[in-house]
């Protein structure tokens, strides 16, 4: 072989080990590269759940991260344990201990239960504190860590309902009503009072508390407070029909003197929230735009709940009434007369009309 073939040689092989070297170091950048990409990923995420601007949603936050830590205290104990043991007890380890015969051992025995044990002990003392304390329906005991509610407070009342598909918000106390917004002053005590005109859907506002189920038919409620002045994301978190990915709303924490404006505004423009409105409202829509209603009919969150919007219909607590009625021994004629006698008064109270047939019930 000649000096210029051999020097060839040479040179092919230096450049099969540069590319080979090359190709090593892109597979670990590339690796890394795919590990590191979630990381970024996750960066970017507005982790709102674990970073909450209300003080019942910064209690739970607690409580997931407190519970977490303690779950981590068993997982990455066996995790690191089984890589050692499969490094350790490797084929190629001639050094360790084989010990075929070997079945018990007291002190791993305590170790393996007595750590489990004590977590699950303290986990469950969690829980029972956090049920009570974070109980949904029980009123607010505080506004943050450092303020406690004062009794001469009263929490802000919003009568929540979840139509097809868009979000209904009642104001009583000050006689307005909205269609995808929501808004609370800061630092006050909101009591939320929630249902459904059909079927099953979550009420989540992820910055202010967990997720409260609404059903028609039937109320539920929820205690909470917005500590920081913001807009935030509300939405239902359970699936209910073809327009429930944008069964989406705008919550607004506001300074006391921004939401009284934002209530008078309301005040000045808008229509009246009646039950013939409401029952045109309630058709199913996707995508439904902002509303505002100047003034809601008094009674007509009631009527929601009790499935009784028509007028001519019988609302669920009266026919709860007559049952309880039945159970004291009440004629058929008694029940009868009595429920002819309110349809009349409340047709007297407005203009409705009552059919022949409906009077004969």
């Amino acid at each position: 072989m000649s000096n210029v073939q051999m020097k060839a040689g040479e040179l092919q092989c230096d450049v099969s080990l540069n590319l080979h070297s090359l190709y090593r170091m892109l597979s670990s950048l590339v690796r890394r590269g795919l590990f590191a990409t979630p990381l970024i990923a996750l960066a970017g995420c507005n982790t709102v759940v674990m970073n909450p601007s209300g003080d019942v949603a910064a209690q739970q936050s607690h409580l997931v991260t407190v519970s977490t830590l303690l779950m981590l205290l068993i997982i990455v104990p066996v995790i690191a344990l089984t890589i050692l043991f499969a490094w350790r007890y490797r084929q190629s380890n001639k050094t360790a201990k084989y010990e075929p015969d070997w079945d018990h051992s007291t002190r791993l025995e305590l170790i393996i239960w007595g750590a489990p044990l004590l977590i699950i002990i303290v986990l469950g003392l969690l829980t029972w504190i956090s049920t009570h304390t974070l109980d949904p329906y029980r009123p607010l005991q505080r506004i943050d860590a450092q303020r406690a509610v004062s009794t001469s407070v009263k929490p802000l009342e919003v009568q929540v309902v979840a139509l097809d598909w868009k979000w209904l918000f009642i104001y009583p106390e000050q006689g307005i009503a909205t269609v995808n917004e929501l808004a609370a002053p800061v630092d006050v005590p909101v009591r939320f009072k929630i249902t459904s005109s059909t079927v099953m859907n979550a009420f989540y506002i992820p910055a202010l508390a967990g997720q409260i189920y609404a059903m028609a038919g039937m109320e539920t409620q929820l205690n909470a407070v917005i500590n920081k002045p913001g807009e935030y994301e509300g939405f239902s978190s359970n699936y209910s029909g073809a327009g429930f990915s944008d069964m989406r709303f705008k919550f607004h924490g506001m300074t006391q003197a921004n939401f009284d404006k934002w209530v008078q505004d309301n005040k000045a423009s808008g229509d009246k929230l009646d039950r013939a409105n409401y029952t045109v409202l309630e058709k199913p829509s996707i995508k439904e735009p902002v509303r505002h209603y100047a003034s809601v009919d008094a009674d007509l969150y009631d009527a929601i709940v009790n499935r009784c919007v028509d007028r001519n219909a019988t609302c669920i607590k009266d026919m709860m009434a007559e049952d309880a009625a039945r159970a004291r021994g009440a004629s058929t004629a008694e029940l009868a007369a009595a429920r002819s006698e309110k349809r009349m008064t409340v047709a007297s109270n407005g203009e409705v009309c009552i059919t022949p047939e409906a009077k004969k019930n």
